[in-house]
């Protein structure tokens, strides 16, 4: 049985990101294809040389926050210790998975996983240690992987695999002012990945596209996959009435009687112009805006604080904003399901998860004319130039007051959400790995 093993940095995160789903949707189509899967995790403690403390402790971090740990003077002093161990193959430590721990309530945000490795601080590490030496990490597993796939660009190399990576787009690259990252060094890490790599993997056309052009990798060595998704029957097929009594009891919006834009509150997102488009549209449905976490947003932030303060128009039957900054998975695709539209002018995606999920829950939708996300929607949106306010302005007063609109692009959403589906996606996968081992 081949043995394929995938990095568990966005698994660790507390509200996981759009890259933890994609990794738990790949481990879980691995295994169905008939491959061990292995996960190797970081983590922020010594790892206990007692293999039933491990265990506990793999779930009990499960609580942790995203918030950074404090640079204490013992933490430091691993840093240091780590650094010069990272010379010479690190060796995670294999966590025995018995059923001791009682983990029932995680099963939604584990991955399938037939072994599990951590070590400390691994990621954390091995990006210090890339930017001091230029090398990439080398792992060395008890149990050998024929394939370490790496869902993110990180350091790490398996000795004896073949490596891969996933690189889902170039934004840091494409849009600098959009990003925190120290550019210099991921062009830097980026270039001695896709020059180390055995294959690299990405989620589109546009995003290939970037890769050839920008890091100068050559057509044969890269392969799109695209992504895919799946909701939890249980979810899906909830009748809409239940769909609408909990929107009314919990956020007090009506069913098809709001607007819904879902995403990080970041720059490339580009909610602040979507709030002037929204507020200069006139229609009177609320816009409901569903953000988890972001960077550089202090004006969006002013932005929805003052509309918050803003006392109510007179007459008017809604067109206030409402902010949630976080909501769970079911709710989320309650909402989804609930809005009148979802409007996602984003300025660049790699794929653009949200445009998939409002097109198979058959949403009409509002998107922006740029990076991947045409390529996703094809004749299913309405497009906009996500530059251009007014143009997005109109295309919301559109897309409220035209219902025969709407019901097309729901029909023509579903139809083609089916070009993403998980069955397509897992030939692309099996395909992948096939041409690998």
């Amino acid at each position: 049985m081949p043995r394929i093993f995938f990095d568990g940095l966005n698994l660790s995160l507390a509200h996981g990101t759009g890259i933890a789903t994609y990794t738990r949707l790949l481990t879980r189509l691995a295994h169905d294809l008939g491959h061990e899967v292995g996960v190797v995790y970081s983590t922020p403690y010594t790892p206990s040389p007692d293999p039933r403390l491990r265990e506990i402790a793999f779930f009990d971090e499960k609580r942790l926050s995203d918030a950074p740990r404090p640079l204490t003077l013992r933490r430091a002093f691993n840093i240091f210790v780590d650094q010069l161990a990272y010379h010479l193959p690190v060796r995670p430590l294999p966590v025995p998975i018995t059923g001791a721990v009682l983990s029932r309530q995680l099963c939604d945000l584990l991955p399938v996983q037939d072994r599990v490795y951590v070590a400390r601080n691994l990621f954390y590490n091995a990006r210090r240690f890339f930017f001091r030496t230029g090398r990439l990490v080398d792992l060395g597993f008890e149990a050998q992987p024929d394939i370490l796939h790496c869902t993110y660009p990180i350091p790490i190399r398996a000795k004896g695999a073949r490596n891969i990576y996933t690189i889902h787009d170039l934004v840091p690259l494409r849009l600098p002012f959009a990003t925190m990252e120290n550019k210099r060094q991921t062009y830097r890490l980026l270039k001695k990945i896709v020059a180390e790599a055995d294959h690299i993997v990405t989620v589109s056309e546009n995003s290939k596209h970037d890769i050839i052009e920008l890091l100068g990798v050559g057509a044969d060595r890269i392969t799109n996959t695209y992504q895919a998704m799946e909701f939890p029957e249980q979810y899906t097929e909830r009748p809409l009435e239940m769909v609408a009594r909990h929107l009314e009891g919990a956020f007090g919006l009506e069913l098809h009687g709001y607007l819904l834009f879902y995403g990080a509150l970041e720059p490339k997102k580009n909610v602040g112009r979507l709030i002037e488009a929204y507020l200069s549209s006139g229609v009177e449905i609320p816009l409901v805006l569903v953000t988890g976490g972001g960077w550089q947003n202090e004006a969006e932030r002013r932005l929805l604080a003052e509309q918050a303060a803003a006392p109510k128009r007179a007459g008017a039957t809604g067109g206030r904003i409402r902010h949630l900054e976080y909501v769970g998975f079911s709710t989320l695709i309650g909402l989804i399901r609930g809005a009148r539209a979802v409007v996602f002018p984003s300025l660049y995606e790699g794929f653009g998860l949200p445009v998939l999920e409002a097109m198979a829950l058959g949403t009409p939708l509002v998107t922006a004319r740029a990076s991947s996300l045409p390529e996703i929607a094809g004749d299913a949106a309405l497009f906009v130039d996500p530059y251009d306010s007014d143009q997005i302005a109109q295309a919301i007063r559109t897309i409220v007051e035209d219902a025969d609109l709407r019901a097309e692009l729901a029909r023509q959403g579903r139809a083609q959400a089916v070009n993403f589906s998980v069955e397509r996606y897992r030939q692309r996968i099996d395909a992948l790995y096939r041409s690998l081992l």
